[in-house]
């Protein structure tokens, strides 16, 4: 991913977690909102979609955004009341099988 993109991640997701908390009421910890907004969010200003999701018991769904383009991704939390929290975002997603010990190595990332 390029430099640019990586800065404007950076500076987006406060700013996009701002947006979300001044529309719902939520605790300052937490970044929620309706499921239809994050998601419209994800998509318009991230170009995330859906890549995989799964049930985390009695607390709701876990959802995985990312955006191969961008190389951004989100993981989103929807409660049963249809609340969704963001716990976690970050950027270079790798689509795929999880790569070896020596490929992240030679990428410099830690692994």
């Amino acid at each position: 991913m390029h430099k640019g993109n990586q800065m404007k991640h950076r500076i987006a997701a406060p700013l996009f977690a701002a947006a979300l908390l001044a529309g719902a009421s939520a605790s300052p910890a937490a970044t929620c909102g309706t499921r239809a907004e994050v998601v419209d969010r994800l998509r318009t200003d991230y170009g995330e979609t859906r890549t995989g999701a799964g049930l985390s018991g009695a607390d709701g769904v876990i959802e995985v955004f990312a955006s191969e383009e961008s190389g951004t991704w989100t993981i989103l939390l929807t409660r049963p009341n249809g609340q969704s929290c963001l716990l976690a975002a970050g950027e270079s997603w790798m689509q795929g099988p999880v790569p070896g010990p020596g490929l992240m190595a030679r990428s410099g990332q830690p692994g």
